[in-house]
């Protein structure tokens, strides 16, 4: 970015921008070189007028979250980092629809189960212990234990490339497994969840045994979650144990020997760590089976 360019986004951002951070700072895994701006986001307005000047100018961007299914490359990234906050992290319940839950892009996964546990709403529990936000979730069509969000969206609000808001509503919405269709580079600002009426105390419950399940297969040490999606009819971990590589350790970098199709940095791991077990049990994996593993993870930088 030229000067002219970081001195417009600091007048739409006002002193929610930063220059040169290190992305180890945004991100589960604590790894990444530097992005050349990040920013936080709150109003609406702004926003659409932030992506229509970045597309118009030709400058890259992303948008994270809680930075919970992203490696950054060592190298940094070029542009802008985005992040939602304030009123675009925000939820509340349809005032028609009392089943229906409005939630904000920026609002973290953890406190959407929360307000809807005390709300007695229910049917989203499995995504209890998902790191991210809600709008991560719906890119990604985030899921657990056979269940996808997807299946319980009805309407997203994004923001096109040209800086102006679209609404998708079902039958429009396409979701598949660990996916989103949608024009890359437009960000989702609200999606509408379709739940259940259900006990507080049941909801409670459900969130505890879903997060007790994952505690007890989820490693300890700072990851993205899953690295690989389960190819049809099989299991990304297991093909990985089967190569014998569960344990594998490249520099600071581990394939976790709790859970196989975790990467986990043990300390002092660098995103060339990382990047070398990734590539590591893609091709032993389909040299004993034929399969080539489909990062589930976003890889992103220089």
């Amino acid at each position: 970015m030229n000067k002219r360019q970081k001195e417009y986004l600091a007048c739409i951002v006002g002193e929610k921008i930063q220059f040169d951070c290190p992305m180890s700072k945004y991100t589960t895994f604590g790894v990444g070189g530097k992005s050349e701006a990040i920013c936080e986001v709150t109003d609406l307005e702004n926003l659409k007028k932030l992506i229509g000047f970045l597309n118009g100018e030709q400058i890259p961007y992303l948008t994270v979250g809680r930075g919970s299914n992203i490696l950054v490359k060592d190298g940094g990234i070029d542009g802008l980092v985005i992040r939602l906050k304030g009123p675009l992290a925000s939820m509340k319940l349809n005032e028609t629809e009392n089943s229906t839950v409005v939630a904000g892009g920026g609002l973290p996964l953890f406190e959407l189960l929360i307000r809807c546990r005390d709300a007695g709403l229910g049917g989203i529990e499995f995504l209890a212990g998902i790191p991210g936000t809600v709008g991560g979730a719906i890119m990604m069509n985030a899921g657990a234990f056979g269940k996808e969000i997807g299946s319980l969206v009805s309407k997203v609000d994004v923001i096109t490339l040209e800086g102006k808001t679209e609404e998708i509503s079902s039958p429009h919405l396409c979701f598949s497994y660990r996916n989103f269709r949608v024009e890359k580079g437009s960000v989702v600002t609200r999606v509408w969840l379709e739940l259940i009426s259900k006990d507080k105390k049941l909801v409670g419950r459900e969130i505890y045994r879903f997060l007790k399940n994952r505690k007890e297969y989820h490693p300890g040490y700072p990851s993205a979650g899953s690295v690989f999606k389960n190819p049809p009819h099989d299991f990304a971990g297991r093909l990985i144990e089967n190569a014998g590589l569960k344990g594998k350790k490249i520099g600071g970098a581990l394939i976790s020997d709790k859970h196989a199709n975790f990467i986990v940095n043990t300390g002092g791991a660098k995103a060339k760590d990382i990047l070398d077990l990734l590539h590591l049990a893609q091709k032993t994996v389909k040299e004993n089976t034929g399969i080539k593993l489909e990062p589930e993870i976003q890889i992103v930088g220089k």
